[in-house]
C-alpha cells in the first residue's frame, strides 16, 4: 500500500484532550477503510503565518499512515468538513522516515549549519564617527530655523 504524511491544523481554542482526539477520530477513519495509522505526533499550538478563519494559532498533528488511497480521501473528505479541522495536508511518501520528525527534535540536534562565522566588526565600537557635539552653526534639521 502507499505511504502518506498528513498535517492537520485544528482550531486554537481546542484543549489538547479535543485535539488529540481528532488525532485518535481520524486514525480510526483510516483503519475502517483499510489502511493503519504507523505513527501520529502531536505537535501543540503554533502560530501560523496568516490568520486562518480569523485565527492566528493553531493546534498541530502529523500522522503517517499506510493506507489505500480510498482510506486517504475519506479521511480528508471528512477532515474538511469538520468543524474544528482547519486545514489539512496530505504528502504521498516513498518511505518513512525513522524516529521523530524534525519538529519534535530539539533545537540542537537538528542545526546542520553548525557554528556561524566570524562576523568582524560588528560592533561598531571602534569606528571613529567624528565631532557630533556641540554648535552646528545655525543648522537644524526639519528645515526649519526656530530662533
Amino acid at each position: 500500500m502507499p505511504l502518506y504524511e498528513h498535517v492537520l491544523i485544528a482550531r486554537q481554542d481546542l484543549s489538547n484532550a479535543q485535539a488529540e482526539g481528532l488525532i485518535e477520530h481520524f486514525s480510526t477513519v483510516i483503519a475502517d477503510n483499510g489502511g493503519k495509522v504507523v505513527e501520529h505526533e502531536y505537535w501543540g499550538v503554533k502560530t501560523m503565518a496568516y490568520k486562518i478563519n480569523k485565527n492566528r494559532k493553531g493546534h498541530y498533528a502529523f500522522l503517517k499512515s499506510d493506507a489505500p488511497a480510498g482510506a486517504v480521501q475519506e479521511m480528508e473528505r471528512l477532515a474538511r468538513l469538520h468543524d474544528d479541522v482547519m486545514r489539512v495536508l496530505t504528502i504521498k511518501v516513498d518511505a518513512h522516515e525513522d524516529g521523530p520528525s524534525v519538529q519534535m527534535q530539539k533545537r540542537d540536534e537538528r542545526s546542520e549549519r553548525g557554528d556561524r562565522p566570524d562576523r568582524g566588526d560588528r560592533d561598531r565600537g571602534d569606528r571613529d564617527r567624528g565631532d557630533r557635539g556641540g554648535d552646528r552653526g545655525g543648522e537644524r534639521r526639519g528645515g526649519f530655523d526656530r530662533r
